[in-house]
């Protein structure tokens, strides 16, 4: 469990510290020279049962709230120094309140200073103390009188640290490692070291980490933990890590960097939260300026409201945080915003979605998304968005909340519904939405069969556009394939229709087709064009190009350039042609694929332009490579020239 204090200027919060542990936790020049904490001190006390407790002494003064946030984002337990002559001071406001923001619920009182006061002061003190915490999440916290000179009350004020300490650090064990560094250092013999806070997850000794949001490669040669040697540390600890990587250095370091797992190294820039505004705050207005403190870092921000464009005092609202940096945020994430000259505290919050879109960002489906994820319980977040949204891309939700894949919630926790998965995500969908984009497929086919009676059908891009132009390509073809075992659907090609639809070629148009298909056979990688077919049958031009469209659409021949007509059967002949190609040299270039066809280079590249417009390949300068993350080949075969 980590503690943290907080409170006024020489209120005595770090003589405090020193009376419960023994440990002066002022450790720079100048504070000992003029008796202040001017940054973060750090105490450990070893518990009778083995566990080590750590104690983050944060500065009071009204210049430095942003190295006592620091400190004071990490802690499961809040030591709220109050000092018995002065009462509750201006910083002491402040700080409850960045508390308060923080969600920290856990903690104490201590009335310092008593020893200075007469008797009767101590309970005129408590009321005002009791009056500052009353109606807040904080009112119930005890109260501890105490001297840290003659010792009073520091029994008392230890036992009930030691009874919370039971309960533990209340951070996620699970998901990927985070530490909110806050120190960076050398030590001669040793090297580089870092310290922080570990947010979630667990680190070992030889793991390979990413330092955030550089992107810098380190591995752990050792480890404290609470100030002890150790194989690892978890989340709710107190971490030192001696790290070694090609580009590291302290200058390429910072407090308010973070360490993560490279597996869920992720940072973003867009974060949507719930934010709270302060009652002493001034009403915020759009892409209003802030300061933004997560962990151990602050950074210049601006703020969009997603519900009005305002926001009164005392208020709440989701809003999206536009970040500076990038920043290694998670959902369920506590936040605090303050003005731009960093004087005071505006408000705060909880992240729900760290990688908040650009457009779109007020929709109902977005605003939906949102309030599902307001759920702390992953598994009833995971409920409400397919009770709210109807769908939920598990992958993208296990990045929101730091999760591992075999972390998420399983599909059996959450109402029914349907599962599709791809190579890169899995997808949970309602009964109600996939029975909904199920109707909604076959009514868009059916209108589509009026509009177009002359066509066979649709390809699957554009039904997605027309039916479900929301739904990932995966659950679109999981939804078509469903309704064609139901026998609701039929595929010709690459073409989607309703069984009962289908066109024919009228009886001279297969005639027609008779005398063209041996042309377009006996030259089949080289077939000639629609006029020097036209010319040699003595036949209209426009007659054999309607033709040869009405039998694309049929899925007969491929228009492979303009007025150039490809059997299907040759299509897929040169596909199987191109891919032995890029399987040999890697990708296919012009010239290599023209002598392997035996056509004229022009020819060539044109083919090869129709496979990259299909999607079969891919073009980067001058080669063309197979799409290895796409559909199998099979599959795209079957898709494409069936």
């Amino acid at each position: 469990m980590i503690i943290g204090t907080a409170g006024h200027i020489d209120h005595g919060k770090t003589a405090l510290i020193k009376a419960l542990t023994g440990v002066d936790t002022d450790r720079l020049k100048e504070e000992k020279a003029r008796g202040i904490t001017l940054d973060l001190g750090y105490a450990y006390w070893p518990l009778p049962n083995g566990e080590v407790l750590g104690f983050i002494d944060v500065p009071g003064h009204e210049g430095l709230v942003r190295n006592m946030l620091a400190g004071a984002t990490g802690i499961d337990f809040a030591l709220l120094v109050v000092a018995a002559d002065d009462g509750p001071m201006p910083q002491t406001q402040e700080h409850l309140a960045i508390l308060q923001l923080l969600g920290i619920r856990r903690g104490a009182v201590a009335l310092t200073k008593i020893d200075t006061v007469a008797a009767a002061r101590v309970p005129e003190a408590r009321q005002e103390i009791r009056a500052l915490l009353t109606n807040g999440p904080l009112a119930d916290l005890p109260i501890f009188p105490v001297s840290s000179v003659t010792g009073q009350g520091v029994a008392d004020l230890r036992a009930h640290i030691e009874d919370a300490a039971k309960k533990g650090s209340q951070k996620p064990a699970e998901g990927y490692f985070r530490l909110a560094i806050d120190r960076v250092f050398t030590l001669n013999g040793i090297g580089l070291v870092v310290t922080g806070t570990a947010f979630s997850g667990r680190a070992r000794v030889g793991d390979r980490l990413v330092v955030s949001p550089a992107g810098l490669d380190a591995r752990v040669r050792s480890l404290h933990v609470q100030d002890r040697k150790a194989e690892s540390g978890h989340a709710g600890q107190r971490c030192a890590l001696n790290l070694t990587g090609e580009r590291l250095s302290k200058e390429a370091l910072r407090r308010g960097d973070w360490l993560v797992e490279a597996a869920g190294y992720a940072p973003a820039q867009r974060l949507d939260v719930r934010l709270t505004l302060a009652p002493t705050a001034k009403t915020l207005t759009q892409w209003t300026a802030v300061h933004f403190h997560l962990g151990a870092g602050s950074q210049p921000a601006r703020v969009v409201l997603l519900e009005g464009e305002t926001l009164a005092p005392g208020s709440t609202t989701l809003a999206q945080i536009a970040l500076s940096r990038p920043e290694e945020a998670r959902g369920l994430d506590r936040f605090v915003l303050r003005d731009p000259s960093a004087r005071h505290t505006l408000g705060g919050g909880v992240v729900l979605d760290p990688y908040g879109p650009t457009r779109y960002r007020r929709s109902p489906a977005r605003l939906a998304w949102l309030a599902a994820l307001e759920h702390a319980d992953h598994g009833e977040a995971l409920g409400a968005l397919l009770t709210q949204a109807g769908e939920a891309d598990l992958s993208l939700f296990a990045r929101v909340r730091n999760l591992r894949p075999d972390e998420a919630p399983h599909p059996r926790s959450v109402p029914p519904c349907r599962t599709v998965s791809t190579r890169n995500a899995d997808y949970l969908i309602s009964e109600a939405r996939w029975r909904q984009w199920q109707d909604t497929i076959l009514a868009a086919l059916s209108r589509y069969h009026e509009d177009h009676p002359d066509l066979l059908g649709i390809d699957p891009e554009r039904l997605q556009r027309l039916a479900a132009p929301t739904a990932s390509r995966a659950v679109l073809e999981a939804a078509l394939e469903e309704l064609r075992s139901r026998q609701k659907l039929t595929r010709s090609g690459p073409w989607w229709h309703l069984p009962e639809h289908g066109i024919r070629l009228a009886q001279s148009e297969m005639q027609l087709w008779e005398t063209l298909s041996p042309l377009l056979a006996a030259h089949p990688f080289e077939p000639p064009r629609v006029r020097d077919m036209a010319r040699g049958l003595h036949e209209d031009e426009e007659r054999v190009r309607l033709t040869l469209k009405h039998l694309a659409r049929l899925g007969e021949v491929y228009e492979v350039a303009h007025d150039h007509f490809f059997t299907r059967q040759a299509v897929a002949q040169l596909a199987e042609e191109l891919e032995a190609l890029a399987t040999e040299q890697g990708a296919a270039e012009a010239a290599a694929f023209r002598d392997r066809i035996a056509t004229g280079r022009k020819l060539a590249i044109r083919i090869l332009e129709f496979f990259d417009r299909i999607g079969y390949t891919r073009r980067v300068h001058d080669e063309h490579r197979l799409r290895r993350q796409g559909p199998a080949l099979a599959a795209m075969e079957k898709q494409t020239f069936c």
